[in-house]
């Protein structure tokens, strides 16, 4: 599976959130309760920035427009006025640098 450099690890601190372009979407990648997830960026209820959203301890985000909320490492909707999850990426760390992995295009 592709890798996309993010960041050094060390860049991204709690709480926060990177927003990355790949072939596949927009990614916005965060960092929650010391856990590093990648989501789409894009709210799957309407045209708002997930990376520019509230991030909680809980391992949730919350849109920044209408408040919908979603699990981090699912995707899940959790609340509405969003009823469809964001795609979710995997994270690696190595060598002291982010990656999301994204999967291939055809």
């Amino acid at each position: 599976m592709p890798r996309i450099a993010v960041c050094p690890d060390d860049a991204l601190p709690e709480g926060e959130a990177v927003k990355i372009d790949s072939p596949v979407s927009h990614i916005a990648v965060i960092r929650s309760a010391g856990e590093l997830y990648a989501v789409t960026d894009r709210c799957s209820h309407g045209n708002a920035s997930m990376s520019e959203g509230y991030i909680e301890d809980d391992g949730t985000v919350e849109c920044p427009l209408h408040a919908a909320r979603f699990c981090l490492k699912t995707g899940v909707a959790l609340c509405q006025p969003a009823t469809e999850p964001l795609n979710t990426y995997p994270v690696v760390v190595d060598a002291g640098t982010i990656y999301v992995e994204i999967p291939e295009t055809a």
